[in-house]
């Protein structure tokens, strides 16, 4: 198997993914930040965490299948969520680990001030080993 997720006993498990990943032989796939954009380009639903972050992950599942990966491959995430609020995080945080089912990888999840499209709140980009 060219990936492996990490789980080290000496640290909390309340964290809900590895800590780590190693990877081994398989090709790296580093996907763009995926956006909450439809197949017409617009960003939506506007001023809905959850509802973005549900159509990020549709998004990411479309990129990495491209790349001939799929979610059960990726080895890292990095979670952008335009917001000051803790309880933003939490509700987009929800929808991604509900995507990704039994698998944990590694994740950053972090607050940031403005993302690239108007109206967008959520961006999600992977490291995916195939």
């Amino acid at each position: 198997m060219p990936l492996e997720l990490v789980r080290s006993p000496a640290l909390s498990d309340r964290a809900e993914y590895a800590y780590a990943a190693r990877v081994s032989g398989g090709s790296l796939v580093f996907t763009a930040g995926a956006c909450p954009l439809d197949a017409e380009g617009r960003i939506g639903p506007v001023g809905d965490y959850a509802g973005q972050a549900e159509q990020v992950m549709r998004n990411l599942v479309t990129a990495l299948a491209d790349a001939d990966s799929q979610l059960e491959d990726v080895a890292r995430t990095t979670v952008y969520v335009a917001t000051d609020r803790r309880e933003d995080l939490t509700t987009v945080w929800e929808v991604v680990r509900a995507a990704f089912g039994d698998h944990d990888p590694p994740s950053t999840l972090l607050a940031v001030p403005l993302l690239g499209y108007e109206d967008q709140l959520v961006e999600v980009e992977a490291v995916a080993v195939s």
